[in-house]
């Protein structure tokens, strides 16, 4: 039995609520047998049975949920700074795209990747974020965009989940777009994702998750429809990155397949925002990637407004988003969205959870969840967000071992 005493604030993050509803518990303790939260509440009413354990000294800070980034495509090779000058320049995403860089340059750089190359990368990554109090990721594929690579990418996840106390959701997003070798066949390559690619990476068990870029440049929403309904077949539930550049009716289509989530939305309808929120979809927002392009941003009251439950997650790649700092994400999202500090801690958290199917077991600070916690040096959430820091995390909780401790 361990226990976490003396919590100025704990943020609990339940999914019931608005929000930007936290339901947080002042002068709290969290006690958790093996990785599973036993008790919650004010630590004066901390029952005998727990008063023995293993015990964390908070140090009167603010406690929140082990933070959930429901966006990432951790697994990849190569860099690509040579696109951010570019972009500075003023060279567009898809002008870069179409002269070979942009995703086909970090595909090519990742099919030249060895196993233990990408799983280095990857776990210095997941280290990285533990570190700031992340321990459940979404982790894509999507930069193999062959049968091989895209497996070789899912089963770097498979060791990762095995070896390291971050939770691991791994999505196939083999519909990312269409490789350089088949664009004189859009067809083939449609007929290698259906018939092969989506079969095989389901019967072996490597997703959980079926995404599609849905834009002009990658899928459109028909040959989307269709990867979905067999994504669906298979077993992987639908995820989709849509209207990021263009208002291509991706929300809508997020609404009609019934998707854990719609990612990016920064050229979203009010249509599609109305039939995402009569379907129950999450709207991931990814405003490290709206700095990073120069983008407006995702108009996140307009969501929330309609009743859109918001994520906000990184996006962290290697090039739209090179960052895993999900604090810095939540930062930006107050800054360039106008989200309250506890809207973006909900939308880290159990919202978060919610959009990759991790709902009442990732996100939150409840009694039977994952013993998933960060102790973060401030007051408050509004102080931690406003007052902006390398890293406010003094100690992270992953699956109830100390994952990460700063030192004293």
């Amino acid at each position: 039995m361990s226990v976490l005493r003396n919590i100025g604030l704990l943020a609990t993050c339940r999914p019931e609520g608005g929000q930007g509803d936290i339901h947080p518990i002042p002068n709290a303790a969290v006690a958790w047998d093996a990785d599973t939260i036993r008790w919650v509440g004010p630590e004066a009413e901390l029952p005998a049975e727990f008063a023995g354990g293993d015990t964390l000294d908070a140090g009167g800070r603010l406690v929140v949920p082990g933070l959930v980034d429901c966006h990432t495509h951790l697994a990849f090779g190569g860099w690509r700074a040579d696109e951010f000058e570019l972009r500075l320049q003023g060279v567009g995403y898809l002008d870069i795209a179409r002269a070979g860089g942009g995703i086909m340059s970090t595909v090519r750089a990742t099919r030249a990747a060895t196993d233990a190359e990408l799983l280095d990368r990857a776990t210095a990554a997941l280290e990285g974020m533990r570190r700031l109090g992340v321990t459940t990721v979404e982790c894509k594929s999507g930069y193999g965009l062959d049968l091989e690579t895209e497996l070789r990418l899912l089963r770097v996840y498979r060791t990762l989940a095995a070896t390291q106390p971050s939770r691991i959701v791994p999505t196939f997003l083999g519909a990312h777009v269409v490789p350089a070798e088949h664009r004189a066949d859009r067809q083939a390559y449609l007929r290698l994702l259906l018939d092969e690619m989506i079969p095989t990476v389901a019967a072996a068990k490597l997703a959980v998750c079926c995404d599609v870029f849905v834009e002009d440049t990658a899928f459109s929403v028909d040959e989307a429809r269709d990867i979905f309904r067999a994504g669906r077949a298979a077993g992987l539930a639908p995820k989709l990155h849509a209207d990021q550049l263009s208002a291509g009716g991706g929300a809508e289509l997020a609404a009609e397949v019934g998707a854990w989530s719609a990612d990016h939305l920064e050229c979203s309808s009010d249509a599609g925002i109305a039939a995402m929120a009569a379907a129950g979809v999450v709207a991931v927002s990814l405003p490290i990637a709206t700095l990073y392009l120069r983008q407006q941003p995702m108009p996140a009251r307009k969501f929330i407004g309609a009743g859109v439950p918001v994520a906000v997650a990184t996006d962290f790649n290697p090039g739209s988003a090179p960052s895993w700092d999900l604090p810095l994400a939540m930062m930006l999202a107050c800054h360039l969205q106008r989200m309250t500090p506890t809207e973006a801690l909900k939308g880290a958290t159990s919202i978060a959870a919610r959009a990759v199917g991790l709902q009442g077991k990732a996100g939150e600070v409840s009694v039977g969840c994952r013993a998933d916690l960060a102790v973060i040096d401030s007051p408050d959430v509004n102080h931690w967000l406003y007052h902006f820091r390398p890293n406010a995390c003094v100690l992270t909780v992953a699956a109830g071992r100390v994952a990460w401790q700063a030192a004293r």
